[in-house]
């Protein structure tokens, strides 16, 4: 009788052993509490759904996908200190996380693999680096922003950026961008930084107010720009306004509608569901497959949804076409001559855009449609203002 019950329990505990090693897992970190989790839930979210989908055609390999979260808190250290212990199980690619400084603080550990894919457009990476950054750059997304402005007849820009990794890397770029040929017909005529811990913009405001810009753009993400915000909306500052597509989130919206500017702004990828068919079948199937997957879940997929998605697309994709065990190594080789991939930010192609694949053609400048409560697309690719 023991010698049953022991084998019973063996296999019981043996087949539940072999059901979790038939798994193929991707360890994901992302910021689930503290002051990035706005973004680190909704790509959370999206990567729940993906999983589903994934499944749904076969995993990889015959194996059932399976997305191993890990909490770094907004926390660079915590980001370090769990890369390092992922790292030590020599997989081939870690997903994550959704910040500047989180990314940056673990790319260092990425020298010779695993291939670390960041959700954040504010990630530069070295071209055939084992790092590689999600959707369209911020210089990019700036660029197309600026070409909108011009276009449009706002010459003079303010800005206000915080003074933490993700702000500080917007400065660099609208910077370098103002002293090119291509935005000569803008100039930026204030500017003013915003510490993410302060509770109040209204001294900056101000400031920026003086100088009558035409436009104003806000680069920051989550809580600061929120106080940008609502101290645009004390000051009674009534101006177009542009903010980074890391506020792209209905959340976002929700939660600061009572100072929303009326006019809001946001270059990103063409993600956006509408009635209007993609003119190459293979983006219209990549659009259709990625709402198909939020059906039913009352989830309401916006930027970061898109952030997580694509990343996810692209490595499984290529975790079912490389061999069963395969490296960081031919993750990266294989990546090197990828083109012509439909995502749900568009069509990757990295021989052009080397540990990105996405580009400035891919660009595009919406409006926040407060009565509608989404966003409207209202420029061509380029920032290029669509014929009213």
């Amino acid at each position: 009788m023991r010698f049953r019950i022991a084998l019973a329990a063996a296999a019981l505990f043996g087949g539940l052993s072999v059901a979790q090693a038939a798994d193929r897992e991707i360890n994901v970190i992302l910021p689930l509490t503290g002051g990035g989790a706005f973004l680190g839930k909704a790509e959370q979210q999206a990567l729940e759904q993906f999983e589903k989908q994934a499944n749904a055609e076969g995993g990889i390999h015959g194996q059932p996908l399976k997305f191993v979260f890990h909490d770094d808190q907004s926390s660079p250290q915590v980001a370090v200190q769990l890369a390092n212990q992922v790292k030590a199980s020599n997989p081939p690619v870690i997903l994550g996380s959704a910040l500047v400084a989180l990314c940056n603080a673990m790319a260092p550990l990425m020298k010779n693999g695993p291939l670390l894919y960041c959700f954040s457009p504010g990630v530069h990476p070295a071209p055939g680096s084992f790092i590689y950054s999600s959707s369209i750059s911020t210089k990019e997304l700036a660029a197309a922003l600026l070409r909108y402005f011009g276009r449009k007849g706002w010459k003079k820009v303010a800005l206000i950026t915080s003074t933490d990794a993700s702000g500080q890397d917007a400065y660099k770029n609208f910077r370098a961008l103002f002293a090119e040929n291509d935005h000569k017909d803008v100039e930026l005529v204030a500017e003013a930084q915003l510490n993410p811990t302060d509770v109040s913009a209204s001294a900056q405001i101000q400031r920026l107010k003086g100088a009558n810009p035409d436009v104003l753009v806000a680069w920051s993400t989550g809580g600061p720009i929120g106080t940008v915000f609502k101290a645009i909306h004390d000051a009674g500052l009534e101006l177009p306004v542009a903010t980074t597509n890391g506020n792209q989130t209905y959340a976002q919206m929700a939660q600061y509608a009572a100072f929303l500017p009326k006019e809001l702004y946001i270059p990103a990828a063409d993600f956006l569901k509408n009635d209007k068919q993609a003119k190459q079948y293979e983006a219209a199937s990549a659009k259709a497959a990625f709402y198909k997957a939020f059906e039913g879940t009352g989830i309401k997929p916006d930027g970061p949804s898109t952030y997580a998605w694509d990343p996810a697309l692209l490595v499984v994709g290529a975790l079912r076409k490389l061999k069963a065990d395969a490296t960081a190594e031919d993750l990266r080789n294989y990546f090197h001559d990828l083109k012509g991939v439909a995502g749900i930010n568009g069509f990757y192609d990295f021989k052009a855009v080397p540990n990105r694949g996405l580009g400035e053609q891919n660009v595009v400048v919406t409006r926040w449609d407060a009565a509608a409560q989404t966003w409207d697309v209202v420029s061509d690719p380029l920032g290029i203002p669509r014929a009213q």
